[in-house]
């Protein structure tokens, strides 16, 4: 992975101006109550960089005029008492070593050193308002050196945010990253089966939830991508529905949407199943239309098309089954253009997956008109949500649906990442009868 990180920065680097700095800041600890925190996430652009899970950190790299460039950390110093109360500590000769970096510093001395380095580069690049702490350390080191006569420069006559490049780079996953996503889709298909063979009426919804979780951190991945979603009945319907307190009930389906995190690379799976392990009559048929409209998407999503040109068709697929069902009544092209599908399929097709569960890509041209290359990594998620109080025959209230998995754009069509887990809804009986 040091090769990895050395050819991203260089990579980046290469998009940036001649004689300029881009500093890049670790994501700040977060306060869970009084003097707890959250458990330590660090940023994902951070991360992409420099795969170093510590705050109080920032990486600058460098591009001089002869167009060399240096890669500086900063980041906490070693120290022998901090590290018995929370943890272990890089340092900076370490951080030179296992970091590939050229020079280290400590974290609390940015202020001094940042200026010299700044001074006399005609651009900084820097992600502005992304964090407090960052823009106040950017805007006290370009005052000292615009008001201090010891460096005899001007400060920098631009500042460019360098999300737009990095962000980028990151659409397009590497042949390292992909490993890590093939294994993030295998842990969270494993979750899902454990929970789908655990399922029985009278569990509580977060009681599947701690199923996942378990299965998750045995093989590896020690945290969700995401809050888990356990939508049990009519809580389906509820599109980020995270109460997951609910009693199971004979008769309902429960809509799972759960990923974990490998490796800081997130998997993210939808499945929907019935409690008993037997889908209702009325249920297949919501299920059955949700199914083909999603092996219909993943068939088209593939290099030179667009998510929303697939999900144009995709709308006119679900219009045509909600009308067969009796759920809407009219003319499709009419109920499209009233938007009428939208109270039962009101989200997006699917949208970028990496670091992020959400993630980055959206730049100049939105996610949804970007043609699909080799390289990206997106869900495909189409799903349908009828209210129990619905105005629609009464067999169908209360059924929400979703079925997600995740796709790596080829040269060759598209790679399903997630395909381990069933979604067909005789192998999902199949998986559920109880021996």
């Amino acid at each position: 992975m040091k090769a990895e990180i050395i050819r991203r920065r260089h990579h980046f680097a290469e998009k940036m101006l001649t004689n300029s700095i881009a500093i890049f800041f670790s994501a700040p600890e977060q306060t869970r109550s009084n003097d707890t925190h959250y458990p330590y996430r660090q940023n994902s652009n951070f991360w992409y960089l420099t795969l170093f899970n510590e705050p109080e950190s920032a990486l600058v790299l460098i591009k001089n005029k002869s167009e060399q460039v240096t890669t500086i950390l900063f980041n906490r110093q070693k120290d022998v008492m901090a590290e018995v109360w929370t943890g272990y500590r890089l340092g900076q000769a370490q951080a030179i070593t296992q970091l590939a970096i050229d020079q280290a510093f400590i974290f609390d001395e940015i202020a001094q050193k940042l200026p010299e380095l700044v001074a006399g580069k005609q651009a900084i690049y820097h992600a502005d308002q992304q964090y407090q702490y960052a823009d106040n350390i950017i805007q006290q080191v370009i005052s000292v050196v615009r008001k201090s006569s010891k460096y005899n420069y001007q400060a920098p006559d631009m500042m460019i945010d360098w999300r737009p490049a990095l962000h980028e780079m990151r659409l397009f996953k590497s042949a390292t990253e992909i490993v890590m996503m093939k294994q993030a889709g295998k842990i969270s298909a494993l979750g899902h089966i454990d929970a789908m063979k655990s399922c029985r009426a009278g569990l509580f919804e977060y009681q599947l939830e701690a199923v996942i979780l378990h299965t998750f951190a045995m093989h590896g991945a020690r945290w969700p991508a995401y809050n888990s979603i356990v939508g049990s009945g009519n809580n389906a319907c509820i599109l980020h529905y995270e109460n997951n307190s609910a009693q199971l009930k004979d008769g309902d389906l429960v809509l799972i949407d759960a990923g974990c995190e490998y490796e800081n690379y997130a998997g993210d799976i939808s499945r929907t199943f019935p409690v008993n392990g037997k889908f209702s009559p009325a249920q297949r048929e919501i299920y059955d239309l949700v199914l083909s409209v999603q092996y219909y998407a993943i068939e088209n999503l593939v290099a030179g098309n667009t998510i929303k040109a697939v999900n144009e068709q995709v709308i006119k697929i679900m219009v045509k089954g909600l009308i067969k069902l009796g759920i809407l009544q009219g003319d499709v092209d009419q109920l499209i253009e009233e938007k009428a599908y939208l109270q039962f399929y009101m989200h997006g097709l699917g949208h970028w997956l990496g670091l992020d569960v959400h993630d980055v890509g959206n730049g100049p041209i939105p996610s949804r008109e970007r043609v699909l290359e080799p390289g990206m990594v997106l869900t495909v998620e189409p799903g349908l949500y009828i209210d129990k109080e619905a105005n629609v025959p009464s067999q169908y209230r209360g059924i929400g649906i979703r079925i997600e998995d995740n796709i790596l754009i080829t040269s060759q069509g598209n790679q399903i990442l997630t395909q381990d887990v069933p979604k067909d809804p005789d192998e999902i009986e199949a998986l559920m009868i109880k021996k």
